[in-house]
């Protein structure tokens, strides 16, 4: 889960760096085209076919577009702002899927859980500081960003089992390329032909991230998500190491306090939900691996 972590910070680097020289919505649609060729190829290896009726299910096409405007978000608000502060913002997502959990999939959350979700916002709004001098729209999109991805979350839950999970990421990354072409064409960004070294930094964008996503899947497979999931907030700290390193980026003591806080919110609503989850299981007469 740590190096999946690394990687991820690593790939939010490159696409700022590209960023500074291409076209964000360009970039989007490289990463898109690319990332659907590798998960198509994914599929195909594994003897799954792209273009079923599975594609139109509704959960599908919900996840889908909720991972497009996460994605879309989160690179305009990176391309636009501090890597430090644009990386922080997202750590919210757990506490914003436990909400979401419990305003419309009617999961229970006890005041404790709900006590972190507010403390944890509290943390965000540390960060981005609305009405602040530092505070711009950009911060918003980062917000917008992680609705998208939490909805996205959530209704993988409710994706039917026989759907083959490279099915699903090949489309994403389909759809992320075709509503960045879209969204270039309105707002009149044109597309540039890449430098060499350029085509080769989004190819290395492609590669840390699809190393990135199978060291999760990898992690997720072997242990006990209540376990593995606080060390996805290494991932902030690889983004403030690197945006230390290669940008110059010095978050101020507000910026990082509210990160302290979005961080230990989540990790104790984690921590609550595992408990409780194996209170039920005891229960129920079902031995823990605690037990």
């Amino acid at each position: 889960m740590v190096l999946s972590m690394a990687f991820f910070a690593a790939e939010d680097t490159f696409i700022k760096i590209l960023t500074g020289n291409l076209p964000y919505l360009q970039v989007l649609t490289s990463v898109g085209v690319l990332g659907f060729a590798v998960f198509f190829a994914m599929l195909r290896l594994k003897g799954g076919r792209f273009l079923t009726r599975d594609l139109l299910d509704p959960v599908v096409v919900l996840r889908t577009l909720g991972e497009v405007v996460g994605s879309i978000a989160f690179v305009i608000a990176l391309a636009l702002s501090d890597l430090s502060t644009t990386s922080a913002i997202p750590q919210a997502l757990p506490l914003m899927v436990v909400l979401g959990a419990a305003l419309f999939l009617g999961e229970p959350v006890g005041w404790r859980r709900w006590s972190a979700i507010c403390a944890g916002f509290i943390g965000v709004l540390l960060i981005i500081r609305p009405g602040g001098e530092g505070f711009t729209l950009v911060s918003l999109l980062a917000l917008l960003g992680v609705v998208g991805l939490a909805v996205r979350d959530l209704v993988t839950r409710r994706i039917p089992s026989h759907i083959h999970s490279d099915q699903v990421s090949a489309l994403a990354f389909l759809a992320l390329a075709g509503a960045s072409m879209l969204l270039a064409a309105i707002m009149g960004q044109g597309f540039v032909v890449p430098t060499v070294p350029q085509a080769s930094m989004i190819a290395i964008c492609i590669v840390f991230g699809v190393t990135g996503y199978s060291l999760l899947v990898a992690a997720t497979r072997i242990s006990e998500i209540a376990a593995i999931a606080p060390y996805r907030y290494t991932r902030l700290v690889f983004a403030l190491i690197l945006a230390f390193f290669v940008f110059g980026e010095r978050p101020d003591g507000m910026t990082l306090i509210g990160a302290v806080i979005v961080v230990a919110s989540g990790c104790y609503t984690m921590w609550r939900e595992a408990r409780q989850k194996r209170a039920r299981l005891r229960q129920a007469g079902f031995v823990t691996l605690d037990d």
